[in-house]
C-alpha cells in the first residue's frame, strides 16, 4: 500500500504540477494546493484516489493511462480507500483521517466525456469509486513511493 503519484494545483481548475514530495499542514492541507487553509467542509485538506480504478476506467475507454485525469493529489496502490471512511491512517509520518467518499462531480464528468461517453457516464462510471477526502491530523511531508498504514 503506497502513494504512487502526488499532485497539487495552485487554483481550481489551473494545470496539476507532479511532485516528488509535497508539505502538509495540521487541519490545512497541502502547502502550495489550492485547498490549503480552506475549511468550507470536513475532509477538503487532502484528496486521494486508487490507481487501479483511473486504470481500469482508461482501459474500458481504450485511452492512454494518465494517473492524473482525476485531479486528486494523491494516487495510491494497493488500498481500498472506500474502507478508510471515519479511520486514521498514517503516509509516511504524517496522520490523516478518512472523512468521506470523494463522489464524482460535474467537473470530473465533463473533463472525462468523449464523443462516445457522456457525462453522466462518466460520473455514475465514478460514482462510490473516486477516491477519498481527507483531513490531515498531523504536520509533515509525504513523499512519493511512502507507505500507507492502517491504525487499527
Amino acid at each position: 500500500m503506497i502513494v504512487e503519484r502526488i499532485f497539487i494545483s495552485s487554483e481550481r481548475g489551473a494545470a496539476q504540477v507532479e511532485c516528488e514530495q509535497i508539505t502538509v499542514q495540521s487541519q490545512k492541507g497541502i502547502q502550495g494546493d489550492r485547498n490549503c487553509g480552506k475549511k468550507t467542509h470536513p475532509g477538503q485538506n487532502i484528496t486521494l484516489v486508487e490507481a487501479e480504478e483511473i486504470e481500469r476506467f482508461c482501459a474500458e475507454q481504450t485511452r492512454p493511462a494518465d494517473l492524473s485525469i482525476t485531479r486528486r493529489n494523491l494516487i495510491t496502490r494497493g488500498v481500498r480507500l472506500n474502507e478508510l471512511v471515519n479511520v486514521e491512517f498514517l503516509i509516511g509520518n504524517v496522520r490523516l483521517r478518512g472523512i468521506e467518499l470523494c463522489e464524482p462531480c460535474s467537473l470530473l464528468g465533463s473533463s472525462l466525456s468523449s464523443k462516445t461517453l457522456t457525462s453522466a457516464a462518466v460520473i455514475k462510471h465514478w460514482l462510490h469509486r473516486g477516491g477519498l477526502l481527507a483531513d490531515v491530523l498531523s504536520n509533515g511531508e509525504i513523499t512519493r513511493g511512502d507507505g500507507i498504514k492502517i491504525e487499527t
